[in-house]
């Protein structure tokens, strides 16, 4: 397959995405009171009832409509600043922030328990506890996405050191391997195995296959999550690695790992991030925390399929549900009883 360098403002490389025009944006007194007003609404309504026709905000869901056009079309990165968690309860901020996403796309669930707000902290799990995974520790995680269209996250309090988010272009890392080695690109756009989550109890596939790199009616999309490619290619279960394959991941994880080609900042409290996940990877480094948990670093996290999302390849359908642009995907499936 000959492949092409890809242009546009998605393909930036390293603190280039701090000069885009959305970063960041800031959120007004007037925005604020507006999301204190939608949470005092709707305080009677659980979670998953509110939406866009009830979580009203007048002013800002027009700026936040105009943030799914940058997600998708633009860099796919942006950094909303002015969120005041002194103004609201941990609890009142899981509102605040599932109702302002709701401006945005549409919440999936992000275990088998149907957990639509994720918190991401270090619960202090034993490593072989099923329940454990990256965000939940305090360890560094390395450059991956997730299983949405787009990833959200609240920052409601940091840690006493580290933790800091970078994140990298995936069209940039596209295009640095076109030039450096082709021969690996090939390698990246056939499918990998992946295994199962161990958080992922109500998928009855124990694996799927799909690309690193994929293309569908001319649009890139990129998925990577290395932690269960190898998991899946040291199960009995499935073939063995190729060496051409382990080189092909690791040089891939080596072009983000260049200062030139990621970004790295550290979300404060009252931050917010959104990331497109089929044109970014992110990672955070690993932090040290308070010993009570009250006063960890704590951010919340949505996943949302969003509605001017791009077409998948056919190789996706497994993994997500749905491949059709702008279709209500990802998630994991909830265990039912």
């Amino acid at each position: 397959m000959h492949f092409k360098p890809i242009g546009g403002p998605a393909a930036w490389q390293g603190k280039r995405l701090f000069e885009t025009h959305h970063w960041p944006m800031h959120l007004t007194a007037a925005d604020l009171d507006e999301l204190t007003a939608a949470a005092d609404n709707t305080a009677a309504l659980p979670l998953a009832a509110l939406s866009r026709e009830n979580f009203e905000l007048p002013q800002l869901a027009p700026k936040l409509a105009s943030l799914q056009t940058e997600l998708e079309e633009g860099s796919g990165a942006i950094l909303i600043k002015g969120y005041d968690v002194e103004r609201f309860s941990a609890k009142d901020s899981e509102r605040v922030f599932y109702g302002l996403a709701t401006h945005l796309g549409t919440a999936v669930s992000q275990s088998s328990a149907g957990d639509i707000v994720f918190n991401v902290r270090d619960e202090g799990y034993q490593t072989d506890d099923a329940k454990t995974r990256g965000p939940n520790t305090s360890k560094r995680l390395s450059f991956h996405t997730d299983r949405c269209d787009v990833i959200a996250f609240l920052c409601l309090q940091q840690a006493i050191s580290g933790g800091e988010n970078q994140v990298v272009s995936s069209v940039a890392v596209f295009n640095q391997i076109l030039s450096e080695r082709p021969d690996l690109l090939q390698v990246l756009t056939q499918p990998f195995y992946y295994k199962r989550h161990n958080v992922d109890a109500g998928n009855a596939d124990a694996y799927c296959q799909q690309p690193i790199f994929s293309f569908c009616e001319s649009r890139f999309a990129s998925a990577f999550l290395r932690v269960l490619i190898d998991r899946a290619y040291v199960d009995d279960n499935t073939p063995e690695m190729t060496p051409s394959q382990k080189e092909a991941l690791d040089f891939l994880e080596a072009v983000c790992e260049r200062p030139s080609m990621h970004v790295e900042f550290r979300q404060e409290p009252g931050d917010i991030l959104l990331l497109n996940n089929w044109i970014t990877y992110h990672r955070r480094n690993a932090f040290q925390d308070h010993k009570n948990i009250a006063r960890r670093r704590h951010l919340l996290r949505i996943w949302l399929a969003m509605p001017n999302s791009r077409p998948l390849d056919r190789a996706f359908l497994a993994n997500y549900g749905a491949i059709e642009a702008g279709a209500l995907r990802g998630g994991m499936k909830p265990i039912v009883e």
